[in-house]
């Protein structure tokens, strides 16, 4: 059955009330702990309240906000342990997606696109650091992560993939940013793209234990490099949210 034109109405404000809330919260516009009124999001985003209504429904499904007692919703603050338990979160799902594609089997067309997705980020990382490429760097290892996800052909695991990936601080390249200019950042950056070239070798020969671990590991990369910026707190601007974690 065809969606009718104003449910595709609604959905498209939905989600800008999904994007319009979330930037408030990562800018540190919205503090944790705030409240936040539908009727002055209405107005800020110029929406009505029902897709806002909806979006702050959703965005505390995604652990962005919390539910409070007198009603609505608030900014839910991020503790360091909250940000590991999310990494390691993706780490199982991602393993899970590994093992499965490497146990079921990947069609050659997609097992060599997900290849050429290693291919153009091994170019990437290949140059000097101060000639990297930082955005197109981001954008294919999302392309990555994003297909190791649907590589199973299990939209369920899929699924979970996605809504892991919206936690704050959970997504691939998270942290990344906040180190471009020292040194510990290249390391990071070679080892993780050694694990990249170690999970596609492993799912095509159809290591399903070996795929999973690997893409473990992978997501434990981004523990270490927490780790790293939390112990360097001025590097936390570089990072998108940080306003969530208490000083």
């Amino acid at each position: 059955m065809a969606r009718a034109p104003s449910d595709d109405r609604t959905v498209s404000q939905t989600l800008k009330a999904v994007l319009g809330v979330r930037d408030l919260v990562y800018s540190g516009t919205a503090a944790p702990g705030e409240r936040l009124s539908e009727i002055t999001l209405s107005e800020r985003l110029g929406l009505s309240r029902t897709p806002v209504r909806a979006a702050l429904a959703r965005l505390e499904q995604e652990g962005l906000l919390e539910s409070i007692p007198s009603g609505g919703y608030a900014v839910r603050a991020m503790s360091e342990a909250d940000i590991a338990d999310a990494i390691e979160l993706r780490g199982v799902l991602e393993g899970t997606a590994a093992r499965l594609a490497a146990e079921r089997g990947v069609p050659p067309a997609k097992l060599s696109l997900f290849k050429a997705l290693v291919a153009d980020l091994d170019e990437i990382v290949r140059v000097p650091i101060e000639e990297l490429d930082f955005s197109a760097y981001v954008k294919k290892n999302a392309e990555f992560h994003e297909t190791l996800a649907g590589l199973a052909g299990s939209q369920v695991i899929r699924r979970e993939i996605e809504r892991v990936l919206r936690l704050p601080f959970a997504g691939p390249s998270a942290f990344l940013n906040a180190q471009t200019d020292i040194p510990a950042f290249r390391a990071s950056l070679t080892v993780g793209q050694a694990h990249h070239r170690a999970i596609v070798e492993a799912i095509e020969l159809r290591e399903g234990g070996r795929a999973e671990a690997l893409a473990r590991e992978h997501a434990r990369l981004a523990r270490q490099n927490l780790a790293f910026v939390m112990a360097n707190r001025t590097l936390m601007r570089g990072v998108p949210g940080f306003s969530l974690m208490p000083t």
